[in-house]
């Protein structure tokens, strides 16, 4: 066969496709064999029309009972190759709503924490895919709270209100704000947590004081009308609102009192009222005037209506006390013996009212009124009627009125002396009476020794029997004549010099007592002064002189000598040089002190010739050993100061011969080994130079002039070092040179 099956099997040549064969456009051969139409192979290439139009359930399989609800569009899920798996789900075609499918069995379901909501997915769900879901509350079938715990989905905000968790009374689906209304139902804080003026409405500026227990007096439903005024919950006082504006105050008829309603009423009603006396403004008899409360009665003292003055609140007796203010009467009406308590038998007989010697609020003291008494004071003060003299009483008889006033004791009028009996000075000693005042002359005499009864002064007379003190503190120039302006410059112990009789002439002088220098007396004028053979010196007298006599002298004061040394000091007033002193025309003080010749400090002051003195003879020479100087024959100062012998100055000039200070440490015999200025040197021939001393350490090697020509120590004698290496003999051209000097004497040793 050359041709395709349809050439023949065209239903005209050889049998076709039946009528209800598959509409195809493939060759028999895809699906049939040669031999038979059937069985055949089934090849869906060339298919013309959609799967249901074959897998009707007829045909072909169809759909299975379990199949979910969807178009007849096979093509859309599966492929031709197997009806299982399925290659996708195109949810365009499925019929049903989406837990037909999505029940947990047929496909995925809601998972194990899904929302508690019915079985609309698609309420919050597209088909695409489960997540971002577009989520909408409809279909909820749990409290908002299982959700909106704080995890799920946004729960309350710390600042939330204290409420329960039923998030609906007060918020709807579509927003948490604003409210849709408040459920106090619902709210589990108290009123003011929230109704603090911030979170919500607080109490206002008119409010009465009162706790924060809102729902005490307000229903949730509105603030107005309160439905009740609980009083346990109000923290101002009654009047704050009980003030006839607010709330019912006092009427007109109430008792005038302050404010503070407590003090009678309670805060369930005015009435009964319990009655205080507490806050009472006006005074008892206001309302205890027998109409209104009980007055006085009948029997009552005669007295003002000032019942407060003598009864207490509490009761009417016993009374307090009793205020004579308010007592009206006069006090014999009361104090009869009967009422109140009379005079008693020992009274002092008198006709005089009560009040003339007693006061209102104790019979004693007594303020004691001498009128119509006509007896002397003495028949009632004598010690046991009445007080009388005391044990410090001035010595005198008893007439008391001589010097008292019926009026008091003290002051006593006058001091009648005709009436004292003892000395002046048992009343005048500053206690009793006046006495010697701080500047009377200091005695022991009796006052009347100078004084008389009438005054002080003018004194009768005066004596200097008794004086105890010192005659200055009378004779001061104030008290009495005291020194005139020419009197020695002196002490104030006047009796030192002169005697009690007369100023004039004086006893003695007391040189003790004379504050003055010696010179303001022994001036030559008013006292002997020094004499023309005095040596020349200052007017401090006392330096040297004692007071009582000229000759001998104590001692010389050097420091008031005015004079130089040797106008004393000259062999005939005082010792001068003894025969063996150095030869000098300097004073003494340039090498002596005032205290003693010796030891003497010798000022080297000008001295030139230090060996004069410093002979071994003289002063301490040169110690054994000590080095001599016979070529620069130096003196001692060329080494040494003055001022001592060590440590040695003594420095070498750089020159004549000195190389220079070394760095190693030398001593003077490490070159002057003969103990002389001359230096021995080692190799003499190179003298001054370095190696004069260190030709031994030369090295030739080091040194090249030219090829293995070396230089010579007398070439290098000076320690330079080799500066230049020459090319030849000829010594011309210079090879290299080197930097010098190679040696210095600042080194610890040669390189």
């Amino acid at each position: 066969m050359l041709g395709s099956c349809s050439t023949c099997h065209d239903g005209l040549a050889a049998s076709g496709q039946p009528a209800n064969h598959i509409p195809t456009s493939a060759e028999c051969d895809s699906c049939h064999a040669t031999n038979a139409w059937t069985p055949a192979r089934f090849d869906h290439t060339g298919i013309a029309t959609n799967c249901a139009s074959c897998h009707d359930g007829t045909r072909a399989t169809g759909r299975s009972p379990t199949h979910i609800n969807t178009s007849t569009t096979c093509e859309s899920c599966h492929v031709i190759a197997a009806w299982q798996p399925a290659s996708r789900v195109d949810h365009a075609q499925v019929l049903g709503n989406c837990v037909s499918c999505h029940d947990g069995s047929v496909a995925t379901g809601k998972g194990a924490t899904h929302i508690v909501s019915d079985n609309a997915c698609e309420s919050c769900h597209s088909t695409v895919q489960w997540q971002p879901a577009n989520f909408s509350h409809t279909g909820l079938t749990e409290t908002c709270s299982a959700c909106h715990d704080g995890t799920r989905a946004t729960g309350k905000s710390t600042t939330h209100i204290i409420s329960s968790t039923s998030c609906g009374a007060c918020h709807a689906t579509f927003s948490w704000r604003p409210v849709t209304q408040v459920d106090h139902t619902q709210v589990s804080g108290s009123c003011a947590s929230c109704h603090n003026g911030t979170t919500a409405t607080g109490k206002n500026a008119g409010h009465i004081a009162s706790s924060t227990a809102c729902a005490a007096c307000h229903a949730t439903t509105t603030w107005k009308p309160v439905t009740r005024v609980d009083h346990a919950q109000v923290t101002g006082a009654c009047f704050s609102c009980h003030d006839g504006t607010l709330a019912t105050g006092k009427p007109s008829a109430h008792i005038p009192s302050d404010n503070s309603c407590d003090n009678c009423h309670s805060p369930l009603a005015w009435q009964p009222a319990r009655f205080d006396h507490t806050g009472i403004t006006v005074n008892c008899a206001s309302c205890h005037d027998g109409a209104k409360a009980t007055g006085k009665p009948t029997a009552h003292i005669a007295s003002s209506n000032t019942c407060e003055s003598c009864h207490a609140v509490a009761a009417w007796k016993p009374a307090t006390r009793v205020d004579h203010t308010q007592v009206t009467g006069t006090c014999a009406g009361c104090h009869d013996g009967t009422k109140a308590t009379g005079k008693g038998v020992n009274h002092i007989p008198t006709s005089g009212e009560c009040g003339t010697c007693h006061a209102t609020i104790a019979w004693q003291p007594a303020t004691f009124s001498h009128t119509g008494i006509t007896s002397g004071c003495a028949s009632c003060h004598d010690g046991i009627k009445a007080p009388g003299k005391n044990a410090a009483h001035l010595f005198t008889s008893s007439t008391c009125e001589a010097c008292h006033s019926v009026t008091t004791w003290k002051p006593a009028t006058r001091v009648d002396h005709v009436q004292v009996q003892g000395s002046c000075s048992s009343c005048h000693n500053n206690i009793k009476a006046t006495g010697k005042p701080a500047t009377h002359v200091v005695t022991t005499s009796e006052c009347s020794m100078c004084h008389g009864t009438q005054a002080w002064k003018p004194a009768t007379g005066f004596t200097h029997d008794g004086i105890t003190a010192t005659c200055f503190s009378c004779h001061n120039g104030v008290n009495a004549t005291g020194k005139n302006t020419g009197h020695l410059s002196t002490s104030n112990t006047c009796e030192s010099c002169h005697t009690p009789t007369g100023w004039k002439p004086a006893a003695k002088v007391d040189h003790t007592q004379v504050i003055g220098t010696c010179f303001s007396c022994h001036n030559g004028t008013l006292a002997t002064g020094k004499n023309s053979g005095h040596i020349a010196s200052d007017n401090a007298c006392d330096s040297c002189h004692k007071s009582t006599a000229w000759k001998p002298t104590n001692r010389v004061d050097h420091a008031h000598v005015t004079g130089s040394c040797s106008s004393c000091h000259d062999g005939v007033k005082a010792a001068g040089k003894p025969t063996t002193h150095l030869p000098t025309t300097a004073e003494c003080s340039s090498c002596h002190s005032t205290l003693a010749w010796t030891p003497a400090k010798v000022d080297h002051t000008n001295i030139t010739n230090c060996k004069g003195c410093h002979n071994g003879t003289s002063a301490t020479g040169p110690s054994t050993g000590h080095m001599s100087f016979p070529v620069n024959n130096f003196d001692c100062n060329q080494c040494h100061t003055t001022t001592a012998w060590s440590p040695n100055t003594f420095k070498h000039r750089v020159g004549g011969g000195y190389p220079g200070d070394h760095r190693v440490t030398l001593t003077c015999k490490s070159c002057h080994t003969t103990s002389t200025d001359a230096a021995t040197w080692r190799t003499p021939a190179y003298k001054p130079d370095c190696a004069g001393c260190h030709s031994s350490k030369f090295k030739a090697d080091p040194h090249t002039k030219y090829g293995n020509a070396k230089y010579t120590v007398s070439e290098l004698r000076n320690c330079s070092g080799a500066c230049h290496t020459y090319t030849d003999s000829t010594l011309t051209k210079i090879l290299k040179s080197r930097a010098g000097p190679e040696h210095r004497i600042t080194d610890t040793e040669l390189h």
